[in-house]
């Protein structure tokens, strides 16, 4: 098992009354889903789990969105208007914030979130950078980050899953059933090499775990441990 540091969860006024948030990212096929539903199930009702944006149902707003921006068959939702996609996406992300009621929040200790804006911001900085060259990928990537900032808080503690490239890719590959063109690859790989950048500039959020030559379950189980320490750390700096 790989040994990770984690960094305290930061504190959240009075009382540390709202709950921990977590994201967990990483690239395509890296075990991301199966370490969030893993961590979620463990921690049972204390634990509110948000979907990644292409799980969540079709009749929903957000399946319409996702729905659209596959339209073309683009394994990156790419549609030929990146800005407008990244606004759409963000905007998804906003929204799912804005939409959390104290009903849905009554008894949760943590919300776990399958893909955070770290996603938009990697994906979408990767995809603008191929459409204009002279803007370094970082630039954009960071330029999204600012703009979600002004509209949400960013979440307490970020896990990042990395692996083997040409695993994780084979993996989504044979997920989605489809053979994945050079383009999609050359944004995964920009992708995974941005969120290793975003990681290394904020180190008291993100922590990185390697799951390389792990399979799914033990995956699962390494984020479950991740996240159950991070609530151990919050349950702390409650108490003190």
């Amino acid at each position: 098992m790989t040994t990770i540091t984690l960094p305290g969860p930061r504190r959240a006024g009075p009382g540390h009354s709202r709950p921990l948030w977590v994201s967990v990212e990483g690239i395509n096929g890296v075990g991301k889903t199966t370490g969030v539903r893993a961590a979620a199930a463990s921690l049972g009702a204390r634990c509110l789990r948000l979907d990644e944006l292409t799980d969540q149902a079709a009749d929903t707003l957000p399946g319409r969105v996702i729905a659209a921006l596959a339209s073309g068959g683009d394994v990156c939702l790419r549609t030929g208007h990146p800005v407008v996609e990244t606004l759409a996406l963000l905007a998804l992300k906003f929204r799912e914030v804005e939409r959390l009621t104290p009903s849905q929040l009554d008894g949760v200790d943590v919300i776990i979130e399958d893909r955070g804006v770290d996603s938009v911001a990697v994906c979408q900085g990767a995809i603008l950078h191929a459409e204009h060259r002279a803007t370094p990928a970082r630039t954009v990537a960071e330029q999204i980050l600012a703009t979600a900032r002004q509209w949400r808080t960013m979440p307490d503690a970020t896990l990042l899953l990395t692996g083997a490239r040409e695993v994780c890719t084979a993996r989504f590959a044979a997920r989605i059933g489809r053979t994945l063109p050079a383009s999609a690859v050359e944004v995964i790989e920009q992708t995974d090499q941005l969120y290793r950048e975003l990681a290394a500039a904020e180190p008291d959020r993100f922590t990185v775990i390697d799951v390389t030559g792990y399979g799914l379950e033990e995956t699962g189980k390494a984020v479950e441990a991740a996240v159950r320490a991070l609530v151990e750390h919050r349950e702390v700096n409650r108490a003190s």
